[in-house]
């Protein structure tokens, strides 16, 4: 499970794990994580956790958040990360699955290291209702412990018309033209990070991208989309990161 160390001047004052959909942090006392220090807003930020990756939004906070000092708005954090809150830093710590439970885009593509992945996860559009505005809200009902960390939720399957038909993303552009992920998995990440990075994700009304870090949001058939999640149909072109790919419904 990912965590996060609360230190100021070098002295670590608490550590948190991440085991929420989403905490908030801020001056006043219903954030999940209270700094109370006129620098930190009332609601100045928060986190959210999907499986192992956390995605970090600054919300409209005076002061601002910083990210290994550079100022951000929307961030996907990385292992060792440092969050800058006036005074108060917060150092992310990823929990990393064993090698053998990852299914990379890069592996999927042969594409080098830095450029896409691809997040391993047994759940359902876990994506819509853990980063707000980043994706729209999911139903979810009872259910079972998934593998990945998150507990006591079993979202929502796909109908079996959805079901039928699984998405697929080939690449158009650059040495790896011509190569195919199918989006069989809840949520597939997608960009470089630092860069531009956006998230794919599988709904039972079909599938979706969101924007998730990056000053430029993804371009789908020459226009570029909003924050809010946006709906993929047959042979949508996206670019991303530099890359243009196709997105494509293929019989299951």
């Amino acid at each position: 499970m990912p965590k996060i160390v609360l230190s100021m001047d070098g002295l670590v004052l608490k550590e948190i794990a991440l085991d929420k959909q989403r905490i908030t942090i801020g001056r006043k006392p219903h954030n999940d994580i209270q700094i109370d220090n006129l620098a930190i807003s009332g609601e100045h930020a928060s986190i959210a956790t999907i499986l192992q990756d956390a995605f970090l939004e600054d919300l409209n906070s005076t002061n601002g958040t910083y990210v290994n000092g550079q100022p951000i708005k929307k961030h996907a954090l990385k292992d060792g990360d440092i969050v800058e809150l006036g005074k108060y830093r917060l150092k992310f710590l990823k929990d990393t699955p064993p090698p053998a439970a990852a299914n990379t885009f890069e592996k999927a593509f042969e594409v080098p290291q830095d450029f896409t992945k691809t997040q391993n996860t047994t759940m359902r559009a876990a994506a819509e209702t853990m980063v707000t505005g980043f994706a729209e809200g999911q139903t979810a009902t009872q259910g079972v412990t998934a593998s990945g960390g998150l507990t006591g939720t079993n979202w929502s399957q796909p109908d079996s018309d959805q079901a039928a038909q699984i998405g697929v993303v080939q690449i158009l552009s650059g040495r790896n033209a011509g190569r195919e992920l199918e989006l069989s998995k809840s949520l597939t990440t997608l960009g470089k990070p630092g860069l531009q990075v956006a998230v794919i994700t599988r709904r039972a009304h079909g599938y979706f991208i969101t924007h998730v870090e990056g000053t430029a949001f993804p371009v789908i058939n020459g226009r570029e989309i909003s924050a809010q999640a946006h709906p993929l149909t047959d042979h949508d072109v996206i670019e991303l990161a530099g890359v243009k790919m196709e997105f494509y419904l293929r019989a299951g």
